[in-house]
């Protein structure tokens, strides 16, 4: 299924406050505002044999993939605002995953496309030598 930016606006909002945690060092504390992906994944009904999910962004080749398990927690969501306004640039304008059981690196910005899939693959990080699962 493809959704344009007004449908995504049109589905349920959840908003969650939390704390950010980068892998350069740093902290932040927002209130996101989105779709959760599992209310998504239920629209799109995927495979039964699909365990991961890819995460795809504007910029050519970049990506991180996920466990379904962890992609379907209740606070995984396409956020498309950040403490009351629409995303900037800066923030991954128009949308992006994010998921406070996730480090920073695994919650992709510029979100273009979301893959559910039946095998694992990596992603721009953990291709890198970054840690695969990136969470807790």
């Amino acid at each position: 299924l493809s959704f344009s930016f007004d449908e995504l606006l049109k589905l349920p909002r959840r908003s969650q406050r939390v704390n950010h945690y980068c892998v350069e060092g740093w902290t932040a504390v927002a209130e996101f505002g989105g779709v959760a992906l599992r209310d998504l994944a239920a629209l799109v009904q995927p495979d039964a044999a699909a365990q991961y999910v890819d995460f795809q962004s504007f910029d050519a080749g970049y990506h991180e993939s996920w466990d379904l398990e962890t992609a379907m927690h209740p606070q995984t969501l396409v956020v498309y605002a950040k403490d009351g306004e629409r995303l900037s640039p800066a923030y991954g304008a128009p949308a992006r995953v994010h998921s406070p059981v996730k480090l920073g690196y695994k919650n992709t910005k510029y979100l273009t496309r979301i893959e559910f899939m039946a095998t694992r693959n990596g992603g721009h990080w953990s291709d890198a030598g970054y840690e695969w699962f990136g969470g807790t």
